[in-house]
């Protein structure tokens, strides 16, 4: 591998930016064309010619600059000392294989240092590509020099004080936007080798699905603000949860991320309402399930039938609910969190992975809360349990009073 190709740094330096590389490629690259072959260049041509095999004795005679390792073309310059150590010469190559040698640096120094002689080590050098190329296949679409410098302008557009981070490869980004409320998001956007060609790889926490129209020439900017008004459009949805979030207890989800839209809210101990609230229409009815002892979930059922005709869409879902159930629910201001933390009584824990303790024995003297997985677990193996369809009845292991439990889901 050789070529009339040079940049001035040694296999030292192999980490560079590529942005910076390819600007070093481009200029070197023109000098190139205008200058004659220095003295270096010829002293470094000689001992490479030298070097290759007779046809006879290896196929590495017919080694020519522009020779293909896997269908990609690399530019290389080997420059010998004066008194011709292998283990001094210097390395001058394109970005590219700059880049792709980069987490190879060791392994291109110890070849460098082991090789018998200059065809050993251009044989090493070659094998240590191949490898390279084959375990990291997205390296065989590495972006022209044009794409970082379109990237970098199109950064500029947009704001450096929107970038919160960029790879060293310079296609995956994150950004973050700010919603007319104050709340912080992330749009993680993962580039093609072909940008802008190529749609990027768009993802964000949010409720529904990311939707972003893309053209060859739309860029970071304007996909920013598309992402400004998908978070515009959900501004009342994490409204209503913000509400329900910092007026009430929530059971679960235990750290609520911006695309949940389930809240388990407590009412008393043991006894909770599981809502599921519609991104789209945030202010509407939820789904709602009361959780608990049938003997305390019967009568918020009941109120729950009897009143939902009352709801109110010009009120917040908060508000609706306490009306609908005739309650109030416990809040940080009047309630400690421990209070509802009640432990299962098979594991003696409150949480058992993300679960919370959610089956509870119906037997009012009792109301022993435990984990399904647990409780399931428990009447599985007593002889005195029995199954239908996808419901087990047993015996309560605190009280001996009758217990259902459905069947644990099984994870994928």
């Amino acid at each position: 591998m050789a070529s009339d190709k040079q940049s001035t740094i040694d296999h030292s330096s192999l980490r560079r930016s590529p942005a910076l590389e390819a600007a070093e490629d481009r200029a070197l690259t023109q000098r190139d064309g205008e200058e004659k072959q220095t003295e270096d260049d010829k002293r470094a041509h000689h001992p490479v010619k030298a070097a290759l095999p007779t046809p006879a004795d290896h196929p590495l005679h017919n080694l020519r600059p522009g020779d293909h390792i896997l269908d990609r073309d690399f530019r290389i310059r080997i420059l010998l000392p004066p008194d011709q150590q292998l283990k001094k010469a210097k390395l001058h190559c394109c970005w590219q294989l700059k880049h792709l040698l980069r987490e190879y640096e060791q392994i291109v120094k110890q070849r460098l240092q082991q090789s018998a002689d200059l065809s050993s080590f251009i044989l090493e050098l070659k094998t240590v590509l191949e490898v390279c190329l084959k375990s990291h296949p997205e390296c065989r679409s590495m972006p022209p020099p044009q794409y970082y410098s379109q990237l970098i302008s199109e950064m500029e557009t947009l704001g450096w004080d929107k970038m919160l981070f960029i790879d060293t490869n310079f296609q995956t980004l994150k950004l973050k936007a700010e919603d007319s409320s104050g709340r912080q998001h992330v749009l993680n956007i993962k580039l093609k080798s072909k940008h802008p060609t190529e749609a990027p790889d768009c993802s964000a926490d949010l409720p529904v699905p990311l939707n972003i129209n893309w053209t060859p020439q739309s860029t970071l900017d304007q996909l920013h603000s598309q992402f400004l008004l998908v978070l515009e459009s959900l501004a009342e949805f994490w409204d209503v949860l913000d509400e329900i979030d910092t007026k009430t207890w929530i059971l679960e989800p235990e750290r609520p991320s911006r695309s949940d839209t389930m809240r388990r809210i407590a009412i008393k101990n043991n006894v909770s309402i599981r809502v599921e609230v519609d991104p789209r229409h945030p202010r509407m009815l939820p789904e709602c399930c009361l959780l608990g002892a049938e003997h305390v979930v019967t009568p918020l059922r009941s109120k729950l039938n009897a009143n939902m005709h009352t709801w109110n869409p010009d009120s917040s879902v908060l508000h609706n609910l306490r009306d609908v159930l005739e309650i109030e629910f416990p809040s940080p201001a009047t309630h400690e969190k421990s209070s509802f933390n009640t432990e299962c009584g098979i594991c003696y824990s409150y949480r058992l992975e993300a679960a919370v303790p959610d089956q509870v024995c119906n037997d009012p003297r009792c109301g022993q809360p435990f984990h399904q997985a647990c409780l399931y677990e428990w009447l599985r193996v007593l002889p005195s349990s029995r199954q239908s369809f996808s419901l087990l009845f047993g015996e309560c292991p605190y009280c001996s009073k009758p217990i259902t439990v459905k069947m644990a889901t099984q994870k994928s």
